[in-house]
């Protein structure tokens, strides 16, 4: 019987099968011998041992389309990247980096702001105004007023959807909102240090209605690029597309390089520098990787 893992913890994989049901399944020593492990999100094939204790044995993973490791989840068809508009004040170096980490799996992106409620017109136009050319949709919301929700449930139609961010940005209260019916732990910013408690404390991929998949995740603060090439980093960003060819020497990286195009956008206003400041501390950061 097959049927896609929703959640993994303590060992044991709780499968919602293709007869409706929910099995609790061990997986086969055969994986940890190939080193493969089984994520949540993955099509699995399982063999059922006790009918009305509803357990069973993983006995097969199916092909992948795509597999991430922070969170820890497969076959994804967007990413839902959260932050908060303002308290916390969102970190736009993390942010870049979910970016980027999403864009070399192929995953489109939609950046939600939550907390509108904190935030001015101003600010707001700021932040849209910065991720306008990113290649990913932004969105605006305040879980607290239920604005937005219905956008956001039309996104997720039909899909299966990761939501990942820092802790205290809201992802749990939004994750009750789409689907009343899951009433996961959340948690208020710590007023000493001021960032969420860590609510979310296992990957679980939540069924809001047929063939449309949530996954909450673990909040968290940091997160390392790997695996990633320094012309891969310039390719992606699409702010930086339309000035393709334009620079003096050919395969420009646009940090050092006389007359390049790029630098005369940002002068000129026409690449928010954020992103563009981010874009070289992200191509130090490989270099001195490579270094060592």
């Amino acid at each position: 019987m097959r049927g896609k893992i929703i959640k993994g913890i303590g060992g044991f994989y709780y499968v919602h099968a293709e007869d409706g049901a929910l099995y609790e399944c061990r997986a086969k020593g055969i994986f940890r011998k190939d080193g493969k492990k089984p994520l949540v999100g993955d099509n699995v094939e399982i063999s059922v041992i006790d009918e009305k204790e509803r357990t069973g044995n993983v006995d097969r993973l199916l092909a992948r389309r795509n597999a991430l490791i922070r969170p820890a989840a497969a076959n994804v068809d967007q990413a839902l990247v959260v932050f908060a508009a303002a308290d916390p004040k969102p970190n736009l170096n993390l942010l870049d980096r979910f970016l980027l980490m999403m864009r070399q799996q192929d995953i489109p992106v939609v950046v939600c702001f939550n907390k509108t409620d904190l935030t001015t017109p101003e600010e707001r136009e700021a932040l849209a105004r910065t991720y306008r050319d990113c290649g990913s949709a932004v969105r605006f919301l305040c879980v607290a007023r239920s604005e937005g929700i219905e956008e956001v449930q039309s996104l997720l139609d039909g899909k299966t959807t990761v939501a990942a961010g820092p802790s205290g940005v809201g992802k749990s209260s939004l994750t009750n909102a789409l689907q009343p019916s899951v009433q996961m732990e959340v948690g208020e910013i710590s007023r000493k240090i001021g960032r969420g408690k860590h609510t979310t404390r296992h990957t679980e991929l939540i069924v809001l209605r047929r063939d449309t998949y949530f996954l909450d995740t673990p909040g968290f603060s940091s997160l390392y690029l790997q695996d990633i090439t320094p012309e891969q980093l310039r390719d992606s960003y699409d702010e930086f597309a339309p000035y393709e060819g334009q620079c003096r020497f050919q395969g420009c990286m646009h940090i050092s390089e006389p007359d390049c195009a790029v630098k005369a956008a940002l002068g000129e206003g026409r690449i928010a520098r954020s992103r563009y400041d981010n874009y070289v501390l992200f191509a130090r950061e490989l270099g001195e990787r490579k270094r060592y």
